[in-house]
């Protein structure tokens, strides 16, 4: 069984930065492709960031591009979301999810929530004007 559990969120002015990590237990990382999304209130769960098995494919939603950084240290078992210039609608609670993917999947990220097999619990960032 898979375990995801985020940290890293918090209270942040707009402008600020803030680094999010989702450290995976139960299972080595590289078997995983990983995903980060987020929850606004009224909104739906939307996929921000995601990185393939290999670390080598990236998504970005296009709000947070050229401002997120997804990475992974297999190492360490340990995903993590950079998050520069941060603006009020990046408020949110944030979660890391992860599907586990065979050799010929490597290179392939995913992007919508249904394609995810493990989630963690979330974090929150909340981001003040």
């Amino acid at each position: 069984q898979v375990q995801l559990l985020e940290s890293g969120g918090g209270l942040v002015q707009a402008g600020g930065s803030l680094r999010l990590s989702c450290a995976v237990s139960g299972r080595t990382l590289n078997s995983y492709a990983v995903g980060w999304f987020r929850l606004a209130s009224g909104q739906e769960r939307d996929c921000v960031a995601a990185i393939s098995r290999t670390g080598g494919t990236l998504y970005y939603a296009d709000s947070v591009k050229g401002r997120f950084t997804i990475s992974r240290d297999n190492a360490k078992n340990t995903v993590y979301l950079q998050m520069n210039s941060l603006k009020p609608e990046d408020t949110a609670v944030y979660y890391c999810a992860a599907r586990g993917t065979d050799y010929y999947s490597s290179s392939y990220y995913y992007n919508r929530a249904e394609e995810y097999d493990y989630w963690g619990q979330g974090t929150h960032v909340t981001v003040s004007s």
